[in-house]
């Protein structure tokens, strides 16, 4: 159980995030790995079936429960597309736990790998020493993608998880980015965005140019500003909170 907290601003979340490292010592690589596991979680519910009150523990039942989750061929084939920054990291740690639930996992950065930096890279390191499937996109392509490469990729998956953009956006969506989002919103998979839909202004609720339009999101801490504004729930779909472990003594003056 977690503090029930009213929508923040974009300002309002990052300095959450400052306080919690400087005031507490709370390294940001916990938070992230809470936000992704708890992503992951929901994921699990929501395209295996999963009950909410197992999902998050598919490998320790409750004495009275016995909880069964189909067999490897049959779970949902999962993409993940992340970007370098933070949200990046936060779907490579839902990579990392989709793998070890037995689910078939790829997580694909437009990034170089040299790009990657502080959290998002010590994510890519733990999943190269795991031997879980990832590439990072222009350490082996020297172009943009195009559309039919980004139709290819995304064809084999059943699920997408955004990662590409976090709440931190404030400018339109351009070049490579903007055509991944558009070959995901193109596909018609469902899709489980991290934190906020790429390219949704997180204190508006408009897209910044274009916008993921997710079945889902996992919003870490706290509902973000924008997901009230009108229209937004076509880009955000249903939205869950996911409690990243942020200590009370932060959030009580963000109580609903």
């Amino acid at each position: 159980m977690t503090c029930r907290l009213r929508p923040l601003s974009r300002q309002e979340v990052r300095e959450l995030d400052v306080r919690a490292a400087e005031q507490l010592g709370l390294p940001t690589l916990i938070l992230m790995e809470n936000a992704g596991r708890g992503a992951a979680a929901w994921l699990v519910e929501l395209a295996a079936g999963v009950r909410s009150e197992s999902a998050a523990r598919p490998f320790s039942a409750p004495p009275s429960t016995e909880i069964e989750l189909p067999p490897a061929a049959a779970l949902p084939r999962v993409l993940i597309l992340s970007g370098p920054g933070n949200n990046g990291g936060d779907g490579g740690v839902v990579a990392r736990h989709l793998d070890a639930w037995g689910f078939a996992v790829r997580i694909v950065w437009f990034a170089n790998r040299e790009q990657l930096r502080g959290d998002a890279k010590t994510q890519w390191m733990i999943l190269e020493r795991s031997g879980v499937d990832q590439t990072a996109w222009f350490h082996s392509q020297d172009d943009d993608p195009r559309p039919a490469e980004l139709d290819s990729l995304i064809a084999d998956a059943d699920w997408l998880v955004d990662g590409l953009l976090g709440t931190g956006l404030t400018r339109p969506v351009e070049g490579a980015l903007r055509t991944v989002i558009e070959a995901m919103n193109r596909s018609n998979k469902p899709i489980l965005a991290l934190d906020v839909p790429s390219g949704l202004d997180a204190d508006t609720g408009m897209p910044l140019g274009t916008a993921i339009r997710a079945r889902a999101t996992a919003t870490f801490a706290a509902p973000k500003l924008g997901f009230a504004g009108a229209g937004a729930v076509a880009f955000t779909g249903e939205v869950a909170v996911i409690d990243i472990g942020l200590p009370r003594a932060l959030l009580k003056q963000f109580l609903a």
